[in-house]
């Protein structure tokens, strides 16, 4: 006979009440994922400074380049750190030929090139897009008519195109502005309307055709939201291209005037007296642009990463 003791057996614990976990919108994913790239987050970082740099230009540099009365021929082509000529402050990155500080050139050169970079790609992604949902939505001679002006747009180089371009229109932010946007609508484009045509067939339109939702509607309403992941990559990487197509023709001399000097203008100004000593004329602005342009594209190679579901790990 078995003498175990009798033991009560321990109460049941009563189970634990599920916690709903909250789901995360997609902003907070995309800002999630955009984070765990230090790379991305340098570039992002030094973006947002270059940003505010050129914004806050009236207020953070000793000189106003665009003032021709607060320039001084005396005080040009000074090696960095000299003083001025009423030892007021000092051009730490020295000047160039015209007596122009370079460091308030630098930022006030990046309001031109960052604000034509940012605006071009701005309107070409409206006019880009807009064309694309049109071709895919429409179809038939639409569609074909589009295409082939898209085609025939990128079978060109686009320094050619630019070229001929401001030869007939001549300089002017405005004309370099119209020249890029000509140059960079045909990405939108076409990648608007790829995208609109696999979501054209998706269970949602043929619903919202079925509740007899007017063409436009369905476009702007459903499909093209569901469009911008990939046209805000290649937006992000067309104000890159922009910045540098414009500094290439400011260097050439058919960007911007010389009375508003723009990154690719102020390189110009010194290359040729690169090799007799004076390199800081045109090496600063190269650097700045160089600095613009890597920190946009490691944005916009992030941004495409997490955008792109066939890329993510």
């Amino acid at each position: 006979m078995s003498l175990q003791p009798n033991v009560a057996p321990a109460p049941e614990t009563p189970p634990a009440e599920a916690v709903p976990l909250r789901q995360e919108s997609p902003w907070g994913r995309l800002l999630r994922e955009f984070a765990q790239s230090k790379v991305a987050l340098l570039g992002l970082f030094l973006l947002a400074l270059l940003i505010v740099a050129a914004i806050a230009a009236p207020w953070i540099t000793p000189q106003n380049p665009y003032d021709l009365m607060q320039l001084d021929v005396m005080d040009a082509r000074l090696p960095p750190g000299s003083a001025n000529g009423a030892a007021t402050f000092a051009y730490w990155l020295g000047t160039d030929g015209q007596g122009r500080d370079l460091l308030s050139g630098i930022v006030y050169g990046l309001r031109i090139s960052l604000g034509v970079g940012i605006g071009s790609a701005l309107i070409a992604g409206a006019l880009g897009t807009l064309l694309g949902l049109v071709a895919a939505y429409a179809g038939g001679r639409v569609d074909a008519l589009i295409m082939r002006i898209v085609d025939l747009l990128l079978s060109f180089p686009s320094i050619l195109v630019a070229l001929m371009i401001l030869a007939y229109v001549g300089k002017g932010i405005g004309n370099v502005v119209l020249t890029l946007v000509v140059l960079e609508w045909a990405y939108f484009a076409r990648t608007a309307r790829a995208q609109a045509l696999v979501e054209s067939r998706r269970e949602y339109v043929e619903a919202a055709r079925c509740q007899a939702i007017p063409n436009w509607r369905i476009v702007i309403g459903h499909i093209l939201p569901n469009c911008l992941p990939p046209l805000i990559v290649v937006g992000s990487l067309q104000v890159a291209r922009a910045i540098t197509l414009e500094a290439t023709l400011s260097f050439l001399g058919l960007g911007v005037p010389i009375t508003e000097p723009s990154l690719g203008l102020l390189i110009a100004n010194g290359y040729q007296t690169m090799l007799s000593g004076e390199y800081w004329i045109s090496f600063y602005p190269g650097i700045a642009l160089l600095i613009a342009v890597v920190a946009i594209n490691l944005v916009g190679d992030r941004l495409r990463d997490v955008l792109n579901p066939r890329l993510q790990k």
